[in-house]
């Protein structure tokens, strides 16, 4: 009789066991560091670097939608009255259209626990004022990196990136870049963008950026929107 006791109590006990949620492991900055790739190519962590979205630098106790040096918040995130800290970061990754509805996040969020934590103790360490700014992805190719890519200031890009010519016939871009080489791009492939920023192309010296990750998509990057048209010649 004893032993069957034990034995019920036994197997209730692994039951329990079973049925418990698995310990979280300790936030890890490095795993940290790789989920923040998903976020690299739209946030900078140089201050008052911005990109698709804001810069991140020194954004623990900065109110949402604050940073002067970034223009296109929404009014959804200017008029939430959020100040950012552990607890409100880690709802909006989780899930920013229901933390914030309205805002123009396109991001669906982190839904995983740990690869939250481990981002936000990444996050924590490279945004502080004078803090390491820790390099960001990016990267294509031979055509260098994205903007939001580190380094990347296309004033200074080399001569295979520095753009000599744009020529379009039928559905077809052809890019002839410095150092003599012409590049074909179908027409939904290419995109036409402006920078004007301090990182950005001299006038009248538009950069090739890769865009993609089969080396088939590409950025031209001018240093404002009426050099486009005039830069670009019709040729069969």
């Amino acid at each position: 009789m004893r032993r069957r006791y034990l034995t019920i109590a036994l197997a209730a006990a692994g039951l329990a066991f079973a049925i418990a949620p698995a310990r979280s492991a300790k936030p890890d900055s490095a795993r940290g560091q790789k989920v923040f790739g998903a976020c690299a190519a739209c946030h900078s962590l140089e201050p008052d670097r911005s990109m698709t979205g804001p810069s991140l630098s020194a954004v623990w106790n900065r109110k949402a939608g604050s940073l002067a040096s970034f223009p296109r918040y929404s009014s959804a995130l200017k008029s939430s009255g959020v100040v950012w800290n552990d607890k409100t970061l880690d709802e909006w990754i989780k899930d920013p259209q229901h933390f914030i509805p309205g805002n123009d996040m396109t991001f669906d969020g982190v839904k995983e626990d740990q690869q939250r934590a481990d981002l936000l103790a990444f996050l924590k360490d490279a945004t502080k004022t004078g803090g390491p700014q820790t390099a960001q992805q990016g990267g294509m190719g031979g055509m260098g990196g994205m903007r939001g890519g580190g380094d990347l200031n296309l004033k200074t890009v080399g001569s295979e990136q520095r753009v000599r010519a744009v020529t379009f016939c039928k559905d077809t871009f052809r890019v002839t870049t410095v150092d003599g080489k012409t590049r074909a791009f179908w027409d939904r492939n290419l995109r036409l963008k402006v920078d004007g920023s301090d990182d950005g192309p001299g006038k009248g010296a538009p950069a090739l950026v890769g865009a993609g990750m089969m080396g088939d998509r590409a950025d031209v990057i001018f240093a404002g929107p009426e050099e486009i048209s005039s830069f670009i010649k019709p040729e069969c």
